[in-house]
């Protein structure tokens, strides 16, 4: 097996367990399905569009495995290159498309069961009849002379008093993001070091890398590409 047919034999695998993870989330409500994990902006996916997309993946996978036994390397060679080519200049700016589904970054308290939205039942108010008792003012104490120099007594508390303002609750901080691996970093500056070459400008590279399959955030790319600007500089003058 070579190189390639390594990646793209575990990239299949793990977009088959990411597909696995939204056939589970299919049952949820909105609100659990959005708890579920740190989704990007995309419209929800389907049942249909899943089952669809497993379909696809597992005949994906056969040619794989059928091409590997015959020997041809170049395949999964050409499938990273198209893969690449799609990310780059063949698909536009769409919320349509199922997001990766980790299950190590899966939030198991709001997964554990389906969480149904409440059904609002709406009372209508209550007829008052004409016998009902109203409220009545309190009276009014009479201030003390002043002679007397007493504190003067606090005027009654009326039912509509203003209400106390609750705090809001703190917002959930999210979880750091996990450290890049080395077979990830040597990918971000490979990827970087060819859209140099392409004559792409320095500061559309994290967005251009993002785009691609199995890379992580934008924000963590362009981190990762300030830190080690001075390298991937060196690679390219040396091309």
């Amino acid at each position: 097996m070579t190189p390639a047919d390594r990646r793209i034999t575990e990239l299949i695998d793990k977009w088959l367990a990411s597909i696995d993870l939204h056939l589970q989330y299919v049952e949820l409500s909105d609100a659990a399905y959005a708890r579920a994990q740190s989704w990007p902006r995309h419209d929800r996916p389907t049942r249909w569009v899943l089952e669809v997309a497993r379909q696809k993946l597992l005949e994906l996978k056969g040619h794989c495995e059928t091409r590997q036994a015959m020997g041809d390397g170049k395949f999964a060679e050409s499938l990273e290159l198209m893969a690449f080519l799609a990310n780059l200049v063949g698909i536009q700016h769409i919320q349509r498309f199922v997001p990766l589904a980790d299950p190590a970054r899966e939030n198991t308290t709001s997964t554990s069961q389906i969480i149904e939205s409440p059904t609002v039942i709406r009372v209508p108010p209550r007829t008052r009849s004409a016998g009902d008792d109203t409220t009545r003012e309190m009276p009014r104490l009479r201030a003390a002379p002043a002679a007397a120099k007493a504190p003067a007594s606090p005027a009654p508390v009326r039912a509509e008093q203003k209400p106390v303002t609750r705090s809001a609750a703190p917002a959930k901080s999210e979880p750091p993001a996990k450290p890049l691996s080395g077979d990830l970093k040597s990918k971000i500056v490979a990827d970087a070091v060819r859209l140099l070459k392409w004559g792409k400008p320095w500061h559309e590279l994290a967005e251009l890398i993002g785009r691609i399959a199995d890379r992580p955030s934008v924000p963590e790319i362009r981190k990762f590409l300030r830190a080690h600007k001075a390298d991937i500089e060196a690679k390219v003058a040396k091309a």
